[in-house]
């Protein structure tokens, strides 16, 4: 049996940062594993290639959900990453924070420590914005966030569009304002994503107290006497176990930690009994509370071709694969998203209650070539996330086969509400479109179609097309109350030596993309730890006290 005194279980998003973190000071060792293998897809770093990469079943768990009785006993697909990075390495690369009411809102739960003004220079210390070092943005840090590139007339048409309707024309979500029209940003280095394995894992994998194990699933941890003590994991056809002398820190994500504390025993009793798991500790919260965000669109016909469709036949498009690999630049360095806006449905709402993406192109658009495969023709789309659903779902085990996928239902659309977001979405994205300068390009609307007006037939077409923005949430919840899985300080209630760091810690789902709130949430979580080594009392509070700089001076 192999000891560390850390062991981080998941090198995705949230662990690859928590290993580099951790095993800065030599005096430290740490295991890293990793149930996929390397992130070495020729495509992988291929901004414009996500969707081929994010199919390949090797570096994708490919789940599923049950059937959703709320959406027409429909099963969604649930990719999540299967490789280093995790699902860094094969998702759309928006860096998003979401609104700084999120934050605050955690806090209000009682949550000392996650308001906004404290987790924001964790934000700023990984983070190498394109902009350089300022009130908003980290200059230095591992993490490159770049601006988006737009050589068409759509993208100035949408911020005139929003400007003509009211709505804030920003340089920046994350400036002072939040709400509003904006260009996309997104994790990408020189032409190249910037998955967590390529920031932050790959420059110290020659640190010599930090090991990394690919291929390496995690059975279960090992519990004694209410402290977790050791890790047992299948690698290489064989079952080994390592033991953690200070802490295990899970970072499995949305799905796989929760199924990884309910494999251990750590979870509701009746539920792990039916599952033939032997309980350790009855915490009834696990699994429990997980969201999502659902999604809506419409797309319309242009009446130029002034889209992207065009540079997706199958010659062109080898060109622009060429041009990415040859030189790092072209149409490959980046999605075709040409806007995002932050928008209000109704009156009375404190934040945003849904993010509109703008694409040059159609959400189903795919490679052409004639005669073989006929483009979709010239159009353009624009995709409505819901930010803040009121549904919420669950994950359980299937078995107490650590292989089995867990069981995950996301209860999309049971929430009333959440069905009215959807309904004033697609009525205010259709009032966008029917709107000077964007109006001038528009011909016939595409989907829903015309003749989908009423909330009735509204109501029907989100239960037979709804699908969700890939951001789930919530299993592992941090919390003060009964249902609550970690504290503040993301430790396990009544579990020593064990916390829990990805999105599924979040108690709500932040109004954005979750890739950079679980980036911040693992920097957050390796300075914890680090205090607690350390004996720092009150840590996550005492950041407050200083001015910005000061806060990230510190923290570096």
């Amino acid at each position: 049996m192999a000891d560390y005194d850390y062991i981080v279980i998941g090198a995705g998003s949230a662990g690859c940062v928590l290993a580099n973190r951790l095993s800065a000071d030599p005096s430290i060792r740490v295991l890293l594993l990793e149930a996929g293998g390397p992130d070495n897809h020729p495509l992988m770093a291929m901004p414009l290639a996500f969707l081929k990469v994010m199919k390949e079943r090797a570096y994708n768990w490919n789940y599923e959900s049950e059937p959703e009785p709320f959406a027409d006993d429909r099963r969604v697909m649930l990719p999540r990453g299967k490789t280093l990075g995790g699902t860094s390495s094969i998702n759309g690369m928006v860096y998003s924070r979401g609104h700084p009411d999120d934050y605050n809102e955690w806090a209000d739960l009682g949550l000392s420590g996650w308001d906004f003004e404290s987790v924001l220079p964790y934000f700023l210390r990984s983070e190498r914005n394109w902009r350089g070092e300022g009130a908003h943005h980290g200059g230095d840090g591992p993490l490159a966030v770049s601006k988006m590139r737009s050589d068409d007339e759509i993208f100035p048409r949408v911020m005139s569009t929003a400007r003509a309707l009211g709505y804030d024309v920003l340089d920046d979500h994350h400036g002072d304002i939040a709400e509003g029209f904006a260009p996309a940003e997104f994790t990408v280095d020189k032409g190249r994503r910037a998955s967590t394995s390529a920031a932050f894992l790959r420059p110290v994998l020659s640190r010599p107290n930090l090991t990394v194990k690919t291929r390496a699933l995690t059975r279960r941890i090992l519990i004694e006497k209410c402290e977790a003590v050791a890790v047992e994991y299948e690698h290489g056809g064989k079952v080994e176990t390592a033991r953690a002398e200070a802490e295990i820190i899970l970072c499995a994500g949305s799905f796989n930690s929760p199924q990884l504390l309910l494999l251990s025993g750590v979870g509701p009793a009746d539920e792990l009994h039916e599952a033939g798991v032997a309980p350790v500790h009855d915490l009834p919260g696990v699994g429990r509370n997980l969201q999502e965000h659902p999604i809506t669109s419409v797309g319309y016909s242009l009446t130029r071709p002034v889209g992207f469709e065009s540079r997706l036949r199958f010659d062109r498009l080898a060109l622009t694969t060429a041009q990415w690999m040859f030189s790092r630049s072209g149409d490959a360095v980046q999605l075709p998203i040409t806007g995002m806006g932050f928008m209000r449905t109704k009156n009375g709402l404190n934040r945003p209650d849904i993010k509109a993406n703008f694409y040059p192109t159609g959400i189903d658009s795919r490679i052409w070539m004639p005669p073989f495969r006929k483009g979709i023709g010239h159009v353009m789309s624009a995709m409505a996330v819901m930010l803040h659903p009121e549904s919420r779902g669950w994950v359980k085990l299937r078995s107490a086969d650590p292989k089995a996928p867990p069981r995950i239902r996301l209860n999309l659309l049971e929430a009333p509400e959440d069905r009215a977001v959807l309904r004033r979405a697609v009525r205010r994205l259709r009032e966008f479109f029917r709107t000077p300068p964007i109006s001038e390009l528009i011909g016939e609307e595409l989907w829903p179609g015309p003749g989908i007006e009423t909330d009735e037939a509204l109501d029907a077409l989100h239960r037979r097309t709804v699908v969700t923005a890939h951001h789930s949430a919530g299993a592992c919840a941090m919390g003060v109350g009964p249902d609550a899985v970690t504290d503040a300080r993301l430790r396990v209630r009544g579990i020593a030596k064990l916390r829990v760091a990805d999105a599924s810690v979040m108690p709500r789902v932040v109004g954005g993309n979750t890739n950079a709130p679980v980036i911040m949430i693992a920097e957050k979580a390796a300075q914890l730890i680090l205090d607690d080594r350390n004996g720092v009392q009150n840590a996550p509070e005492r950041y407050s006290q200083y001015n910005r700089k000061d806060a990230i001076r510190e923290l570096s």
